[in-house]
């Protein structure tokens, strides 16, 4: 592949999409786009995802995988002081990640064949806000879909008006709103 180092293609092709789809739309991705994007042929395309679903399905688990670790929900310190702790970074470095999957999202209403994809990305992000509740007591599936909501709709607006500072004043806030929480309903 010209232009990509050897065992690097499928990433850049990863990466290449989810730019497309950040800046153009799920309509502006074709093999064609992600391939001179990433710099490489538009068979490596088809080489590496086989269809225009895969590569979109892969894309999303790419994406999802990276967030849910830049996002730091995870803590080995008790409480919450620590949580999410990595949400503005995460964002900053790389809203069109962010925006890739926002844009999956608003298409899947129109193409119903991508909500069983998003609904697997999602149970991810749930799952990932579901433990960490778990960790501090909190076992409550509803709770958690809250807070999964919560952090969903911080992330969506940093990418959209990208104001750090308001993000990191909503997480501060979510925090002690968590504590509190958990101080009244958590017996130890």
């Amino acid at each position: 592949m010209a232009g990509v180092a050897y065992g690097t293609g499928r990433q850049a092709l990863l990466e290449a999409a989810i730019r497309i789809v950040a800046t153009q739309g799920l309509r502006g991705l074709t093999y064609r786009s992600v391939a001179a994007e990433a710099g490489v042929s538009h068979g490596s395309v088809r080489y590496h995802f086989g269809d225009w679903n895969t590569l979109v399905e892969e894309a999303l688990a790419f994406c999802v995988e990276r967030s849910v670790d830049g996002a730091e929900l995870a803590s080995d310190v008790p409480g919450f002081t620590e949580f999410a702790t990595g949400i503005v970074s995460l964002v900053a470095a790389d809203p069109d990640a962010q925006a890739f999957q926002y844009e999956i999202t608003l298409e899947a209403r129109r193409r119903p064949e991508l909500l069983p994809a998003m609904e697997r990305v999602n149970d991810v992000y749930r799952a990932a806000v579901h433990r960490e509740l778990v960790r501090n007591g909190i076992d409550d599936y509803a709770f958690a879909e809250l807070i999964f909501m919560t952090l969903d709709g911080l992330v969506f607006h940093q990418t959209a008006f990208g104001d750090d500072a308001r993000t990191e004043r909503a997480i501060k806030a979510l925090r002690a709103l968590l504590a509190s929480y958990t101080a009244e309903h958590v017996r130890s």
